[in-house]
C-alpha cells in the first residue's frame, strides 16, 4: 500500500488564509479523483475553521477526528489547554494525524497560528511537523510585512530539516503599494523555494457554494501545489 501524502499547511500568522486555501486544495485535489481527507488538530475559541472543513467531508470524518483538540478561550493552544488543566501530549497529536491519514491518499493538516506557536507542553507547530515527512505550505497574506515574516517562517522549517516548502501569497482586498513586489522579492530571496500567487476571492470566499465555484476558477495555481515534489 503506497504510503499517505501528507501536505500540512502552516502560517506566516493566524488569519492569513489557512483555511481558506485547505479548503480550496481539498476540493482540487478530490476533483483530480485523489482519495483526500482534511483535519485541524488543535483550535481555540470559535470552532469555525474545523467546521468549514467537517462540511467538506461531510458524512465521511467525524468533527472529532477532523479537530481533536479544541479549547474555549481563544489563546494559544496551549494557553487554552492550562486554563481547562487539559494537556495534549506531542506523541498523541502524532497519533491522531497518523491514524487519519491512513484512510486517505492525501491528508491536508492544517496548523493551528503560526509555526512557533505553542501548542502543548514544550511542543509547537513546527515540533509536530518534525515528526513527519511531509511537504508544507505556509501560506501568507499579501501584506506589507509579509517578506520578513515568511522568510522567517521559512528558515524556521529549514532548522527543522524540511525540505518540500513552497509559499502560497494570498492576495487580500485593497492591495497596499508593497503588494506588487512581494512575491517577486521573496522569489528572489527564497531561491528553491517556490512562491505562487493566490488572487483575492472576496468576502464570502470560505461559504461553501464560493469555496466550489473559486476552486474551479483558480484549478490551473492550485494544480501548481499539487505538482511539487
Amino acid at each position: 500500500m503506497q504510503k499517505p501524502r501528507i501536505i500540512f499547511v502552516t502560517g506566516t500568522d493566524t488569519g492569513v488564509g489557512k483555511t481558506l486555501f485547505t479548503g480550496l486544495l481539498f476540493l482540487h485535489l478530490r476533483s483530480c479523483g485523489i482519495r483526500t481527507l482534511a483535519m485541524k488538530p488543535f483550535s481555540s475559541g470559535d470552532r469555525g475553521d474545523a467546521k468549514t472543513l467537517l462540511a467538506l467531508q461531510a458524512g465521511e470524518v467525524r468533527l472529532p477526528e477532523i479537530n481533536p483538540h479544541h479549547f474555549r478561550a481563544p489563546l494559544a493552544p496551549l494557553v487554552a489547554a492550562r486554563k481547562e488543566k487539559r494537556s495534549v501530549r506531542l506523541a498523541e497529536a502524532v497519533a491522531d494525524i497518523r491514524k487519519l491519514s491512513r484512510r486517505c491518499q492525501v491528508l491536508l493538516v492544517e496548523g493551528a497560528g503560526g509555526l512557533m506557536a505553542p501548542l502543548g507542553e514544550g511542543y509547537t507547530v513546527a515540533d509536530l511537523i518534525r515528526r513527519f515527512d511531509c511537504e508544507v505550505v505556509v501560506v501568507a497574506g499579501n501584506r506589507l510585512g509579509v517578506i520578513n515574516h515568511t522568510l522567517l517562517t521559512v528558515g524556521a522549517l529549514q532548522d527543522v530539516e524540511v525540505k518540500r516548502i513552497v509559499v502560497a501569497l494570498m492576495d487580500r482586498a485593497g492591495r497596499e503599494e508593497s503588494c506588487r513586489s512581494n512575491g517577486r522579492i521573496l522569489a528572489e530571496m527564497l531561491g528553491p523555494v517556490g512562491v505562487i500567487g493566490v488572487r483575492y476571492l472576496g468576502k464570502g470566499a470560505l461559504k461553501m457554494r464560493a469555496l466550489k465555484k473559486n476552486a474551479e476558477k483558480i484549478k490551473k495555481t492550485l494544480a501548481r501545489f499539487v505538482g511539487r515534489p
